[in-house]
């Protein structure tokens, strides 16, 4: 990677303007991890009925199938920031990225239904890596003053590969007759996995056109490839840069020995506090129940009486409202600040969730040939059950969605950013794997409770932010974390 930390060229000497072009691009790059974070964790929306189908799994079974793709993701998460630690930022994308690749082939091409799971779990170690690994690169490459849109970035790929799976999904279930069906002699569902690959490869290309984390470089005493990419990306002459670099390095002299997680519980670090917040908010943005709205949406709508056809259309709208959302959340995240934003979607999901509650405890339950429970909505009930499941979708997509990214990213000191990052991402991965693998049992159970109970977690993340989340806005990665 020398040639992308060398790249600006310049001596960093002399007054420079703050390259924004090119901290969105970088920014731009390390977010396609974001994209196929999206597009692996939600392309399966699509192929979990044929899936099911396919190898005669239950409700449990499909449960399982799906999130313990999650339980990979929580792992790599887990294990991410050693490695950015130890390797650097730009050799973890690296890492994900093929892994992404064997994973989406594998996938696709399975023997069973148990090394089609195995390869879904790769592909969540994958997941697990980009998640981390993202936001915490593009926190350290971005000037503070764009920092929360550049950060927003990431979850607006994570919304666009949401997006394009559907669309996908969508258009192959449609050309094939179903996702059971087959084109060029292979079922569509395998194509819907299989496709990921080419954004896969795509983010393995990317990550040699971008330089190092600046602040990885200092910690490794690479000051004159550091100067270099500060004086570019954050502007100002020599003597600013330098004030820059010292902060930095002061940051990271706090502590140079390698940090454990049981250290960051720890009372000599002092940073235990804030990987609490951050753990609450990674599992809050999971506990109110989003991505059921993304794995089980097409499943979820045919149980109230949509076809196949019209619930993956509902898919494709769902995340087309998804990325509207997060441009709002693009568009005002660096002028209204991070707290603000929360508590307003943190309302709002509550609001809709309960609603969607309301609408489907109105509904007609009967059984089908198989004694599985049917839930029927009336037009109306129906038509209000939908419209208030994509207003959370919004609102999310505009608070929770993308802020608690951005947050983790800036909550903690850059002497311990990259594990605390990973904990709290792999807290997030967990409650993911608690909500997706629970939800197909629970929406057999009593499908109006279980979306309750996503409205009240929703109401708790509101108190949860009054009272323990402190402002970022406008403040440099070491004056905040």
């Amino acid at each position: 990677m020398a040639q992308s930390d060398t790249a600006f060229g310049g001596t960093g000497s002399g007054a420079a303007k703050a390259d924004v072009a090119h901290a969105v691009m970088f920014a731009g790059a390390a977010a396609l991890g974001g994209f196929l974070f999206g597009y692996d964790t939600a392309v399966i929306n699509g192929a979990v009925g044929a899936i099911r189908d396919k190898y005669d799994i239950g409700a449990a079974g499909t449960g399982l199938t799906v999130s313990l793709t999650l339980l990979g993701a929580a792992l790599g998460a887990w294990i991410a920031g050693e490695f950015a630690d130890r390797l650097g930022r730009i050799r973890v994308m690296q890492v994900a990225a093929v892994l992404f690749i064997v994973g989406a082939l594998g996938s696709a091409f399975p023997f069973s239904v148990y090394d089609l799971t195995a390869w879904r779990v790769l592909g969540g170690v994958a997941v697990g890596f980009a998640s981390v690994i993202a936001p915490a690169y593009i926190a350290e490459i971005s000037p503070a003053a764009i920092r929360g849109r550049l950060g927003s970035m990431y979850q607006l790929a994570i919304v666009l590969g949401i997006a394009i799976s559907q669309l996908i999904n969508y258009a192959l279930s449609e050309s094939a007759g179903g996702a059971r069906g087959t084109l060029a002699g292979v079922e569509a569902w395998q194509w819907m996995l299989a496709l990921e690959a080419v954004p896969a490869v795509l983010y393995l290309i990317m990550t040699f056109t971008i330089p190092e984390s600046p602040r990885f470089l200092v910690a490794r005493s690479r000051d004159e490839d550091a100067r270099k990419i500060i004086s570019r990306l954050e502007g100002g002459d020599h003597d600013a840069v330098t004030v820059r670099m010292n902060e930095i390095r002061d940051s990271l002299s706090e502590h140079r020995t390698k940090t454990t997680v049981r250290e960051l519980f720890s009372k000599r670090l002092g940073v235990a506090p804030l990987v609490w917040v951050g753990i609450a908010l990674a599992a809050l943005q999971q506990f109110v129940g989003i991505n059921v709205i993304f794995y089980y949406s097409s499943t979820l709508w045919q149980a109230v009486g949509y076809g196949e056809d019209r619930s993956l259309f509902i898919s494709v709208v769902s995340a087309g409202v998804n990325i509207l959302g997060t441009f709002v959340a693009i568009a005002v995240i660096d002028r209204i600040g991070r707290k603000p934003l929360l508590l307003i979607g943190s309302v709002g999901m509550a609001i809709s969730l309960a609603i969607t509650a309301v609408c489907f405890h109105t509904a007609t339950i009967t059984t089908d040939a198989d004694g599985d429970s049917v839930a029927t909505l009336s037009d109306t009930n129906g038509m209000i059950a939908l419209l208030a499941a994509n207003a959370f979708v919004f609102f999310f997509a505009f608070s929770w969605g993308p802020v608690v990214w951005v947050l983790i990213s800036e909550l903690f000191p850059n002497r311990v950013r990259a594990a605390a990052v990973g904990v709290a991402t792999a807290a997030n991965w967990v409650a993911n794997f608690l909500v997706s693998s629970t939800f197909p049992t629970l929406a057999d159970w009593n499908l109006s409770l279980t979306y309750g109970g996503y409205a009240a977690m929703s109401a708790i993340s509101f108190f949860v932010v009054l009272r323990f989340v402190k402002e970022t806005r406008g403040r440099t990665l070491e004056a905040a974390g």
